[in-house]
């Protein structure tokens, strides 16, 4: 990514250029342009069919049909979009060719604007720009590039509200509140002589106590956050052959695992992902937990309970009639299922645990009660019918507080955003205690900068080179 000082020294004259749309065939390209001459740039390789005006004298948010042509040569038949800075996205000149699909085309396009003096854009350079033209702010444009990653509706719900702001104004709002009064405490100081307040202590405290319940809010958002935007890891456990394979090509709804009557087949972790009521969850299927001499089998549960690890929901799946046909409820192999399950929950106590007895289209009703007696938390299921799976899914979602979600209301996905949230908290809880024990303004002041300088940081008041680098780097090229 080039230097931050190298895009404002070259945003007013500099034209980019790049594909918007996914590479290779298909049935339509889309090319952008933005720069100070993207407009005249197109206009000299573009001829009108409709209305014989040149590109440069139309209207802004237009479009045009028309041939782009390299000297007498015609590329191809094409729609030119035209909008003028500073209302278009980036804040420049943009334009927006829509042509074949065709890969030969695109790049015969791309290479007669490169020959015309543009540059190819650079990843997540659009974006930059709006953000430098003021189109954006930081956390905005990050919103962009998690509204195309968005892969289920929760996340795709919570990235398009921030990309309308509501977690910037939110911010913005706090941080003006605390600048204002930042403003009376530093002019204090310009008065130390006189001992004089400016800054109401009373109004300032409200708004302390504001501030720390708004962010205490944002940051406990993150962990409901965080799952939605990178899915929910669900790991499958339990003996070999008790039907997790099968549970999972039942959740997927295709043959995804490969589903055998010999024990042990699913030797290494299988991954997959499903979207649940809006909600991505993740889920894998992991090789048996069982004794065995199998060096690869062994690599293999050795990988289960890494998975487990990883995972934030555990679903424990158990075979309900090879455990009835063993041993009474009160007999050794109910206490060794029991006692398996009591290990993980010792071993994982915050971890969610869903227990559940498979293969229960076998059982009579007898041996249901039987078995839910001896279990209470148990959840009857059969994978290979699919009864029981729409509960299975009903109480994952259950796991998953989504009250703020269905609230609309600020939910944090970025880590960047939470590390400063984080910080600002604690400049804060500072300021509070500087309130409490009387500290004196020059003191607090530096506190309240601090805090200033944290919400800043989210929504780009304040930047440097290496962040704008990383931020922006992890977009696509054209976007």
């Amino acid at each position: 990514m080039r230097s931050i000082y190298y895009f404002c020294d070259m945003i007013q004259n500099d034209t980019i250029i790049a594909l918007a749309t996914p590479s290779g065939a298909g049935a339509i390209a889309v090319l952008r342009l933005s720069g100070k001459d993207a407009i005249s740039r197109v206009s000299d390789c573009f001829k009108s069919v409709t209305d014989g005006k040149q590109l440069r004298d139309q209207k802004t948010h237009t479009i045009h049909l028309g041939h782009i042509e390299d000297a007498n040569r015609v590329i191809d038949e094409v729609l030119v979009s035209v909008f003028k800075n500073p209302n278009s996205y980036t804040g420049e000149n943009v334009v927006e060719i829509s042509c074949h699909g065709s890969p030969y085309i695109q790049q015969e396009i791309i290479q007669l604007f490169l020959r015309k003096g543009c540059r190819m854009a650079d990843a997540g350079e659009f974006t930059l720009r709006a953000f430098l033209n003021g189109k954006l702010d930081l956390s905005q444009a990050e919103a962009v590039a998690d509204l195309i990653a968005s892969d289920n509706e929760a996340s795709h719900q919570i990235a398009m509200q921030q990309m309308r702001g509501g977690f910037s104004s939110e911010i913005a709002k706090l941080r003006e509140e605390l600048l204002n009064f930042a403003s009376l405490i530093e002019l204090e100081l310009d008065f130390a002589e006189e001992d004089v307040e400016f800054a109401d202590r009373t109004q300032f405290k409200t708004l302390i106590d504001r501030i720390t319940f708004v962010l205490k809010r944002l940051i406990d958002s993150f962990a409901v956050g965080n799952v939605i935007k990178n899915g929910i890891p669900v790991a499958i456990v339990g003996e070999p052959n008790v039907g997790k394979s099968t549970l999972l090509n039942a959740l997927l709804n295709e043959e995804r695992a490969i589903v055998s009557e010999i024990a042990g087949t699913t030797r290494d972790t299988i991954e997959d992902e499903i979207s649940i009521g809006g909600i991505g969850f993740r889920f894998i299927d992991t090789a048996g937990i069982r004794e065995t001499q199998d060096v690869v089998e062994s690599i293999g549960i050795k990988k289960t309970f890494e998975k487990i690890e990883q995972s934030q929901v555990t679903i424990y799946l158990f075979d309900a009639p090879s455990v009835l046909r063993t041993a009474s409820p009160k007999g050794k192999q109910f206490e060794a299922l029991k006692n398996e399950i009591w290990q993980i929950k010792n071993k994982y106590p915050q971890k969610p645990l869903l227990i559940i007895a498979n293969k229960i289209d076998k059982l009579d009703d007898a041996q249901l009660a039987s078995l839910q007696a001896a279990i209470p938390e148990v959840k009857p299921l059969s994978a290979k019918t699919g009864f029981g799976v729409e509960q299975l899914t009903n109480a994952l979602l259950n796991l998953i507080n989504t009250g703020a979600l269905r609230n609309n209301e600020t939910i944090v996905t970025n880590t960047r955003h939470y590390d400063a949230l984080l910080k600002a908290f604690e400049e804060i809880q500072k300021v509070k205690h500087g309130l409490d024990s009387g500290l004196s303004s020059d003191l607090m002041a530096i506190d309240v900068r601090e805090a200033l300088y944290y919400f800043g940081l989210i929504t780009g008041e304040v930047t440097n080179d290496d962040l704008l680098g990383n931020i922006f780097a992890n977009f696509c090229i054209g976007k």
